[in-house]
């Protein structure tokens, strides 16, 4: 999977993608492996290649979303000013991804705004779409 063909950046201009695949990283996870805790700095995004993520929040373990489409994004506090992660994200099953370090990703959004506008248009409809399938009776 590339990127360009993730719902995130569907459709963007091709060199804004190609720019931010050189500063993605495939990673591999196993099952009961953390991609982060709640709590922990918020330095990394992730983007869902293969595989399950459940996002947890406290010590419950009380599972508040389960990212399991190619293209989905894990770790989104750290494109935000939050300090830190807002859930745990630990893989439920062997998952791919890629990881991208949220510094140098806003440093070329910065430099493309229009580009990160579309990108963070997209996340606010990610981010809705998982409280939708939260509360599907609200």
């Amino acid at each position: 999977m590339q990127l360009q063909q993730s719902d995130l950046f569907w459709g963007m201009d091709k060199g804004f993608v190609k720019k931010a695949m050189e500063l993605s990283e495939k990673v591999s996870f196993a099952d009961g492996d953390f991609l982060f805790h709640e709590g922990d700095r918020a330095t990394d995004f992730y983007i869902l290649l293969t595989g399950r993520i459940k996002l947890v929040l406290g010590k419950s373990d009380k599972v508040v979303y389960m990212a399991r489409h190619a293209g989905e994004i894990i770790g989104w506090s750290s494109l935000t000013e939050r300090e830190t992660y807002s859930a745990s994200g630990q893989c439920v099953e062997s998952a791919r991804l890629l990881k991208i370090v949220s510094a140098r990703f806003l440093e070329l959004l910065n430099e493309e705004p229009a580009s990160g506008l579309t990108l963070f248009k997209r996340i606010a409809t990610m981010l809705g779409n998982r409280l939708l399938e939260l509360y599907p009776n609200a």
